[in-house]
């Protein structure tokens, strides 16, 4: 049985893209995740053009950071205020991020463009995630953890506007939350990601924000900053299927359900590791479809 995606303009089997939501979903309760650096690449191995892909997942990430928040305002672990500020950041972003997306859109290099991106984003943090969880599995199990060393954020207070955040118990100015907000809403645009993979380190090591509040408030400015890239692409280049955000998004709740009962038998430094290794794999296979020939190549010839 086929569904013809009315956006992406293709037919593609409802069962298969269901499967695709749930093992995203299902890697999403296992790792922590949002998942959207690993489903548009998927997507778009599946032959959803790469333009479509971005746009449909940005939507339906918002979706699934909606349930996560709700949980995480019961907890009480949600900063309002610094989620404001990365909102603003962000959604200012989101904007630049359409207009260079039209950009490469139109010069016809939107695919290599966003195939790229995630090459470079997927290599970097994958290599760095299998750096650190190798080195935690070959640490003897006898042997003293290492202390992390703190580094003062003194730099960040004596900035303008310098205000406190009760909720993170940091005092710090609004500006780096901003600009980190708006690289994130770059990303969002362009990747159709949540960012959620570069602003939770982001925010324990640079705003030096309290474990306990950071996931809750990155999936609060996740939703606000996901929604505006949606909008706009929708908008703007037509790139939102909701047929197939829809499809996604019942896998997803189903396979995230799996995924955080089974992420829970497996050690912490297990995790990263599987996880780099999936981000790698992905990696690799957008650099192989970068280099390799088309399977149908062709020419284009003048009249005579």
């Amino acid at each position: 049985m086929l569904i013809y995606l009315p956006i992406a303009e293709i037919p593609v089997d409802p069962f298969v893209v269901i499967f695709m939501g749930a093992v995203v979903g299902f890697l999403s309760g296992m790792f922590g995740v949002g998942g959207g650096f690993l489903m548009t690449p998927l997507l778009i191995f599946y032959g959803i053009p790469p333009a479509i892909a971005v746009g449909t997942e940005a939507s339906q990430i918002v979706a699934s950071s909606v349930s996560g928040v709700l949980a995480h305002l019961k907890r009480k672990t949600v900063d309002f205020m610094m989620g404001g500020f990365l909102v603003a950041g962000g959604g200012v972003g989101a904007i630049v991020g359409i207009f260079i997306f039209r950009y490469f859109r139109a010069m016809g290099q939107i695919e290599t463009f966003i195939s790229l991106a995630y090459i470079i984003f997927l290599g970097l943090i994958g290599a760095l995630m299998m750096v650190e969880s190798m080195r935690a599995l070959l640490r003897s199990p006898d042997a003293p953890r290492p202390r992390r060393k703190h580094r003062s954020v003194e730099w960040m207070a004596v900035m303008p506007f310098a205000m406190r955040f009760r909720r993170s118990q940091i005092y710090i100015s609004p500006i780096p939350p901003i600009i980190l907000g708006f690289l994130v809403g770059v990303l969002s645009a362009i990747m159709g990601v949540g960012g959620g993979f570069i602003m939770v380190p982001a925010m324990l090591y640079i705003l030096k924000m309290p474990t306990n509040v950071v996931i809750g408030t990155s999936l609060f400015q996740i939703i606000f900053v996901t929604a505006i890239a949606t909008i706009l692409h929708a908008a703007a280049n037509q790139t939102v299927d909701i047929v197939l955000s829809l499809l996604l998004l019942t896998g997803g709740v189903i396979g995230a359900q799996i995924g955080a009962r089974a992420g829970r038998r497996l050690k912490g430094e297990q995790l990263r590791a599987l996880l780099a290794l999936i981000v790698l794999g992905v990696c690799a296979r957008l650099v192989f479809g970068l280099v390799t020939p088309p399977a149908s190549p062709f020419i284009v010839v003048g009249a005579p």
